[in-house]
């Protein structure tokens, strides 16, 4: 095989600058085919992005002969769905995280995969950004010590109570899964484990404090990996203002970051401090996406696969009590 031939199932917002174009820009990897309910959307989709085939039913992409892998960019609410669909047809799955909407779905998908012998990866894709591999480089150097414990913290300001009900996603259990925090959350989780190995002890509050829609908007809590490292992290989407920023504590110094602003990467140990500012690239998803296509096409592996994915989503559901 000289290239893998991708499709798109969902070619909506996330598909238009994270991930699409990483399918096209990516070395020996090409996007073919494109899929949306809405046809004239996929079509606009096709046009304006140079993709020959649009589609507003999955079961053609999925079937179409020349599409070697699919990425599933819908809603939650579908992934299982969709995922089980390629993995019948003996197609490679790439899903958007997180990967469905709970750990038992998720399940469901690797059982799949492991019977038609498939590959399945994750949209986790920090786990390939400059940005946090710096992080990842200065951790496996010891340049902070052993390290003792991680204190995430993410704040959102909240939006138009109307802008939020009648347009957002996102706040609809049935298609996200929970709130905010499945959506942002699933990052910062994922990222961790990347790092430092699973969590295998989790618990948390989640409460909806406001009542401005049904679920949660500020989520607590606490967690253990089986290294001994220690975490809590606090999830709030009702505040005045926006904070991001995650502390990893060392026996030797810290390193403080956050996840989805521009800020830079803070070092300090034996009494200095550095910064490191690494901008992300312009389609974030592609050093993944690269990743991905070089496994398979035989050479090297992606850090974030199906087994990875559903674990994220596991802490997910123990930190809301579902498990």
């Amino acid at each position: 095989m000289q290239s893998i031939r991708w499709g798109i199932i969902g070619c909506g917002d996330v598909a238009e600058i994270k991930s699409g174009p990483g399918f096209q820009k990516a070395l020996r990897s090409e996007l073919i085919a494109v899929m949306r309910r809405n046809g004239g959307l996929a079509k606009d989709y096709a046009i304006r992005h140079n993709v020959q085939n649009w589609y507003d039913n999955a079961e053609s992409l999925i079937n179409h002969p020349g599409v070697d892998a699919v990425y599933i960019a819908t809603p939650p609410s579908t992934h299982k769905e969709y995922a089980l669909e390629v993995i019948k047809a003996g197609k490679p799955v790439y899903i958007e995280k997180p990967m469905a909407l709970n750990y038992f779905e998720c399940q469901e998908i690797i059982e799949a995969g492991k019977k038609a012998n498939v590959p399945i990866f994750t949209a986790y894709y920090r786990r390939a950004l400059p940005k946090f591999l710096k992080i990842k480089s200065m951790l496996d150097n010891g340049l902070i010590g052993d390290i003792r414990a991680i204190n995430m913290r993410l704040y959102k300001q909240f939006i138009n109570k109307d802008q939020q009900v009648n347009f957002n996603w996102r706040i609809d259990p049935t298609i996200a899964g929970a709130g905010y925090f499945f959506d942002l959350g699933s990052h910062m989780i994922d990222l961790v484990q990347f790092y430092f190995g699973p969590i295998d002890y989790a618990k948390g509050i989640a409460v909806n404090q406001s009542k401005f829609y049904k679920v949660e908007d500020i989520v607590n809590a606490q967690f253990s990996f089986t290294n001994g490292v220690q975490g809590v992290g606090l999830w709030c989407f009702n505040t005045d203002a926006n904070f991001d920023q995650t502390e990893i504590i060392g026996s030797n110094g810290k390193i403080s970051y956050s996840y989805f602003d521009n800020r830079p990467i803070v070092l300090v140990n034996n009494d200095k401090i550095q910064e490191f500012n690494i901008p992300n690239p312009k389609y974030v998803q592609l050093p993944l996406i690269q990743l991905i296509v070089n496994e398979l096409l035989g050479n090297g592996k992606s850090p974030s696969t199906g087994d990875s994915g559903a674990l994220t989503n596991l802490i997910l559901d123990k930190v809301l009590g579902r498990i």
